[in-house]
C-alpha cells in the first residue's frame, strides 16, 4: 500500500500567528510519526510584516501555486501598521475567492463544563457545526465610496446571493448532518439542519429559503429548522443543545461563530476550515493576530492545533484527526490545560508539547 504524501502550504502570518502555527506543525509531526502518511511543507512569507518590508501582496503566480497544494495552514493575518484589511484581502480573501473555498466550516464543541460561561451547560449541550457560505454576501467586495472625505460622502456595499452559492452551501450542510448522525450511531439524536437568515427584513434572503427547501427534499431523513439571526444568537445562549448543523450567510456566519467560540471556551480554541470539497482548502484558528501578545510565548495554540486536526480530516486521515481531537479533549477535560487563553499559565510551546505527549501515549 502506497503511503500518501501531502504538500501543505504554511503562512504563519502576523503577531501570534507564527507561534501558534509552529505548535500546530509540532502536532502534525507527532501524529504523522507512525508513518501512515507523509507531508511536505511549503512556506510563504505573506503577512503585514512582509508587506511593510517589501510592499508585496500575493501575486497571481503564487495563487496558481496554491492551487497545486493539498492544503494550506494559516496562522493569523493583521498588522497594526498596515491599512486595515489590505493584507487580509490579499491573503485570506485571495485564498477564499481565487480557490473558490465556498464553505467556511466552524465546529462549536465544548470539551469541559468549566470552559463554558453558561451556567449548567456541558459537553452534551454544546456540540454543533456552523456552515458559513464563504464567497458571497456582504464580503463580495462590490461597492465603494463616492465623494470620500467630504460631508457628502456615500459608501455603498452590495450583498450578493446566487442560487448556486445558496444551494451548494445548503447541500454541504445536509450532507454533514447525515454524516454526523451516522457517527453518533443508532438511537442517538436525529440529524437536523437549521437555516439562519434575516428574510423578514432582507428580502433577497428569500433566495436562501427556496434553495434550502429544494435541497431538503433530497434528504427526507434530516429534520429542518429556521431562525432569524437575532433569534439564533438568543437560542445559542439559552438552548445551544437545539442545534446540530447551522447553515447561514457569509456575514451572519462570521458573527455567530465568534459567539459560538465563547461557548466552547474562547477564541483560543476555535478552528475553522475554508473548504472546496475535493480541491485545495485552507485551515486556520479563527482568532486574530493579537500583536500585543506576539513573541511572549503566551498565546493559546489549541485553535491552530485543532485546525491541523480539521485539515487531516479533510485530507482523509480520519484516524490521525481523531487522535489530535482526543488529545486536546483529554487535556481540557482533565484540567491539565485549565483554560484556552493566555490565563492558563501554560506557555504556547509547553501547551504544544502537552498535546504531542498525549498523542504519543496512544
Amino acid at each position: 500500500m502506497t503511503t500518501a504524501t501531502y504538500r501543505i502550504g504554511v503562512l504563519g502570518g502576523d503577531g501570534i500567528g507564527p507561534e501558534v502555527t509552529r505548535e500546530g506543525l509540532k502536532v502534525l509531526e507527532a501524529v504523522a510519526g507512525g508513518g501512515d502518511f507523509k507531508y511536505e511543507l511549503v512556506d510563504y512569507p505573506y503577512s503585514g510584516e512582509h508587506y511593510l518590508k517589501t510592499k508585496e501582496l500575493v501575486p497571481d503566480s503564487v495563487i496558481d501555486e496554491w492551487r497545486s497544494l493539498d492544503a494550506v495552514l494559516l496562522g493569523a493575518i493583521g498588522h497594526p501598521d498596515v491599512e486595515p484589511g489590505l493584507v487580509e484581502r490579499s491573503v485570506i480573501l485571495g485564498l477564499r475567492f481565487s480557490l473558490d473555498l465556498y464553505i467556511n466550516l466552524r465546529p462549536i464543541k465544548l470539551y469541559s463544563s468549566h470552559l463554558c460561561p453558561l451556567k449548567d451547560k456541558g459537553p452534551n449541550d454544546i456540540d454543533f457545526v456552523v456552515v458559513r457560505e464563504n464567497t458571497e454576501g456582504m464580503y463580495s467586495q462590490i461597492g465603494g465610496h463616492l465623494k470620500k472625505g467630504t460631508p457628502d460622502e456615500i459608501a455603498l456595499v452590495n450583498g450578493v446571493y446566487t442560487w448556486k452559492g445558496c444551494e451548494r452551501a445548503s447541500r454541504y450542510a445536509f450532507e454533514l448532518a447525515r454524516q454526523r448522525a451516522a457517527a453518533r450511531g443508532e438511537g442517538q439524536r436525529k440529524p437536523q439542519v437549521t437555516l439562519v437568515d434575516k428574510a423578514n427584513a432582507i428580502r433577497p434572503h428569500d433566495l436562501w429559503r427556496r434553495a434550502f427547501a429544494q435541497v431538503a427534499e433530497d434528504y427526507p431523513e434530516v429534520a429542518t429548522d429556521h431562525a432569524y439571526v437575532d433569534a439564533c444568537c438568543m437560542w445559542m445562549i439559552k438552548n445551544p443543545d437545539w442545534f446540530d448543523v447551522i447553515v447561514t450567510t457569509n456575514l451572519f456566519g462570521d458573527i455567530i461563530t465568534d459567539l459560538g467560540a465563547m461557548l466552547q471556551g474562547g477564541m483560543g480554541i476555535a478552528a475553522s476550515g475554508n473548504i472546496h470539497p475535493g480541491q485545495t482548502s485552507m485551515f486556520e484558528p479563527i482568532h486574530g493576530s493579537a500583536p500585543k501578545y506576539a513573541g511572549q510565548n503566551v498565546a493559546c495554540p489549541l485553535g491552530a492545533i485543532s485546525a491541523v486536526g480539521m485539515m487531516l480530516d479533510f485530507l482523509g486521515e480520519e484516524e490521525a484527526a481523531a487522535r489530535v481531537d482526543s488529545a486536546v479533549a483529554n487535556l481540557l477535560a482533565s484540567g491539565a490545560i485549565p483554560s484556552a487563553d493566555a490565563r492558563s499559565g501554560i506557555s504556547t510551546s509547553d501547551m504544544g508539547d502537552m498535546v504531542t505527549a498525549k498523542i504519543g501515549e496512544d
